[in-house]
């Protein structure tokens, strides 16, 4: 099948962009992986997949899956900016302001007047249940309002990080030199970690000050990429939460700046950032 596709890419986290709201798109992993493929198809960190809603309150249907694999998965802030910025070119709207359902959770998409996007991606959770992450036997660090975990890893040392739900798993590490952080190491350790039976995206936080921190992110299935959004997202909050950061966060990634910014409680968390038009094309699967 011949499948018209739009590549895309927030803060250097890139994504194809499909049309599915005319008529279905069943593609199998394998034809997923395939655009996922940066020698053989496309090339891209996720799918993002634009469909008819199932409800009448939300504007759209917001489907991911990761390249590298074609797993559907939860969440994508990053893809999240790309997605309003492609229904509004493509004139699938023309609202600013668009509500979409994921598999688990509904978001608000805001384009801002100097194209950059602000998602309300909701509030977070630190309730080991919501990653899932199994604390049995363990006893946190408290500091500040949050919690520090102790995470061994086998054969290795003992970290503390925090854990949060974006509405997708993460564990955030503080370092005090981003440049010199072990995350092509310790990352896959932390993904795989027996305590996160749905394994976790691998957070790693310098802070620079109260108002501006530096992360890495080593993303389930897809390793370290140039940006994370909800990874950005998870350190602001568990920063806040743990007492080193100020309720509105810089965050630098490797692929560019996001501003996150968060007050703490049940307020939802609200990410700004960049999304742009790479190419358009066609491709058999």
């Amino acid at each position: 099948m011949r499948v018209r596709f739009t590549k895309m890419q927030g803060a250097g986290n890139d994504f194809v962009v499909l049309d599915a709201t005319a008529a279905p798109l069943n593609l199998s992993s394998a034809q997923l992986q395939r655009l996922g493929d940066r020698r053989f198809g496309v090339g891209a960190d996720q799918i993002l997949v634009v469909e008819r809603p199932t409800r009448p309150d939300v504007d759209f249907r917001y489907r991911i899956f990761n390249g590298s694999t074609g797993t559907e998965v939860e969440h994508c802030g990053n893809g999240a900016r790309c997605f309003v910025r492609y229904v509004r070119e493509h004139g699938l709207t023309e609202l600013s302001t668009v509500r979409v359902e994921t598999v688990n959770n509904l978001i608000e998409l805001r384009l801002q007047a100097d194209g950059r996007v602000t998602v309300n991606m909701n509030q977070p959770r630190f309730d080991p249940p919501s990653l899932p992450f199994d604390p049995a036997g363990l006893v946190p660090r408290r500091v500040g309002g949050g919690d520090l975990w102790p995470l061994s890893l086998p054969g290795g040392p003992t970290l503390e990080v925090a854990v949060v739900s974006m509405g997708n798993p993460h564990a955030v590490l503080r370092v005090d030199e981003l440049t010199q952080a072990p995350v092509g190491q310790l990352g896959p350790l932390v993904e795989h970690h027996v305590r996160f039976p749905r394994r976790v995206n691998a957070g790693f936080m310098q802070v620079l000050s109260r108002s501006h921190i530096a992360i890495r992110v080593h993303e389930r299935d897809a390793g370290e990429t140039l940006a994370c959004g909800t990874g950005a997202c998870a350190a602001v909050v568990s920063g806040i939460a743990l007492g080193w950061l100020d309720t509105k966060v810089d965050v630098e990634t490797r692929g560019g700046r996001l501003t996150i910014e968060w007050a703490g409680g049940d307020a939802p968390v609200y990410m700004t950032g960049p999304a742009e038009t790479v190419f358009e094309g066609e491709i058999e699967l």
